[in-house]
């Protein structure tokens, strides 16, 4: 695996670890998120470095394989571009269904 790579696979898992910690300080609860604009920006802004790892990822080695990595990277420009249609709805459902998925495709992906 290319230094780059894994540099960004740890980035990737390193802002996971964010995501977690954010759910922590929430409760898990979506209406604690919900009621604190910091704990979403914050969500968000993980999410953006997570999207523009996976591209810089797949400009590098397109055979490595991440699902969804067009939708991450699609959640990337508009959190990034399109700001103002970004729910708090949609990203709790984001660290809630596919962040651990992310994650144990992350640990595969690591330990090829």
């Amino acid at each position: 695996m290319q230094h780059k790579v894994l540099k960004y696979l740890l980035d990737i898992e390193s802002v996971i670890n964010e995501i977690e910690s954010i759910k922590i300080k929430s409760e898990n609860n979506f209406e604690i998120f919900k009621s604190d604009i910091i704990l979403q920006r914050a969500i968000e802004r993980d999410l953006e470095i997570i999207g523009e790892a996976i591209r810089k990822i797949l400009e590098i080695d397109s055979s490595i394989e991440i699902s969804s990595s067009k939708n991450i990277i699609g959640l990337r420009n508009i959190i990034s571009h399109a700001y103002d249609s970004v729910e708090p709805e949609m990203i709790w459902g984001i660290i809630q269904k596919n962040i651990p998925i992310l994650s144990n495709e992350i640990n595969i992906i690591r330990t090829k």
